[in-house]
């Protein structure tokens, strides 16, 4: 039975074809993005499970394809990698209920 999504999963493998109608700002995109995913102060694999909890907080069925292959390739375990997942999902539920401070002065300042 094959499976129906919106996404294709065989466009993650195209990616680097965004350089065909603007090669100038997709090189340096993948230059830049090479960069980043270097060993620095973090090492790869630590980056690896950051860009895996950012792809689920942005929702990217792309990145997530892409960052749970990356994350296993760079050693990182099945608890490891959920961790980071639900360390984004308490990131993005925090931020919205924060938000609600704001609704909050706002309906505030509207009773007045």
């Amino acid at each position: 039975m094959e499976k129906s999504t919106y996404y294709n999963p065989a466009d993650l493998a195209k990616f680097g074809n965004i350089t065909e109608w603007q090669a100038d700002m997709g090189n340096k995109f993948f230059s830049y993005y090479g960069e980043v995913f270097k060993e620095g102060a973090l090492t790869e694999r630590e980056k690896a499970l950051i860009a895996l909890a950012v792809a689920h907080a942005v929702q990217c069925p792309y990145c997530i394809d892409a960052y749970t292959s990356d994350s296993l390739q760079k050693g990182a375990d099945e608890a490891q990698m959920m961790e980071a997942v639900h360390v984004a999902a308490a990131i993005k539920g925090g931020a919205v209920l924060v938000h609600g401070v704001q609704m909050m002065n706002k309906a505030k300042e509207l009773s007045m």
